[in-house]
């Protein structure tokens, strides 16, 4: 099972990774009472990376039902040439939020076949986001998430590298948000090989082709602290945070896209469906459009 053990300087009971799953039926993320040293729980995540394989690879899944999670609760980016621009949120900027579950096919297809295009696009003119799915329960600190524990860890490796600090080469302003460029690209990579994650090769090859470090990745999915005044959250944090969101939002379907806070567009069990503009919206043209006409309205 993979626990989570409280800390008394973690605010609102929030619960940090503790320990490899021993069985692949132990899928929620529980709390467990007592202290783990902080060493030992950076190595409790590199073994579970090292063997996500294993633990992860369960038999006799049928992935045609995986994009739903009710409860309270791979074509890859590049840089562009001479360098990137730190992504910082702007109220000028379009909204677009993609909700998804790390180790769901209909995700894979989401990203690669419309987030990823239409961002390598018109990225300057988008205020991305990337949120999960999961079971948040109100009586405790559990997460349980649709694939099992390997499929938690995707999600915090993703918001990890999502919320990482970025200073860009040679200047020493004040470090801002990574750039979606390299958070996306990251995530991309991973769910380009969803059955894997969260084996360890997988997550060292995708930081090293996105320039995040993966010992930050290390770092921030296994803090046992949160220090929410200086935006320093753990992944736990980060992922609980991020499927209340899809929650309080009603997104139970991954993967949903959103644009400009309403639903644009769902893959749903290998389909497009729900789409805007008569059906239209799952085309990268059709969303590149109405993000350049949300954009000359909002400037």
């Amino acid at each position: 099972m993979v626990t989570m053990e409280k800390s008394e300087n973690r605010p609102y009971s929030q619960y940090h990774y503790a320990e490899v799953p021993t069985s692949p039926d132990a899928t929620p993320i529980r709390p467990r009472r007592g202290r783990i040293s902080r060493l030992a729980v950076a190595l409790s995540f590199i073994s579970l990376l090292t063997l996500g394989t294993v633990f992860f690879a369960i038999p006799n899944i049928s992935f045609s039902f995986c994009h739903k999670m009710r409860g309270n609760l791979g074509a890859l980016l590049t840089s562009p040439e001479g360098g990137e621009t730190p992504v910082a949120a702007s109220s000028n900027k379009v909204p677009l939020e993609a909700h998804i579950m790390s180790k769901c096919p209909d995700a894979q297809d989401c990203l690669q076949k419309l987030v990823v295009p239409v961002m390598e696009r018109i990225s300057e003119k988008v205020d991305f986001e990337l949120s999960f799915i999961a079971s948040v329960n109100n009586q405790s600190s559990d997460i349980h998430c649709k694939h099992g524990p390997g499929e938690c860890i995707g999600d915090m490796l993703m918001l990890c590298a999502q919320d990482l600090p970025f200073s860009p080469e040679g200047e020493s302003e004040k470090p801002t948000r990574m750039p979606t460029i390299r958070s996306l690209g990251f995530a991309n990579c991973l769910i380009g090989q969803y059955k894997d994650i969260p084996d360890r090769v997988l997550v060292q090859n995708c930081a090293l082709q996105h320039g995040i470090d993966f010992e930050s990745l290390n770092s921030c999915v296994s803090r046992q602290e949160d220090d929410p005044n200086n935006g320093d959250l753990s992944g736990l944090a980060l992922l609980r945070q991020s499927a209340i969101r899809s929650a309080d939002l009603e997104v139970h379907t991954s993967c949903t896209v959103r644009l400009d806070d309403s639903v644009w567009c769902v893959r749903d069990d290998g389909e497009w469906k729900n789409c805007a503009k008569e059906g239209k919206g799952s085309q990268v043209p059709t969303l590149v459009e109405e993000i350049e006409r949300l954009w000359e309205e909002k400037n």
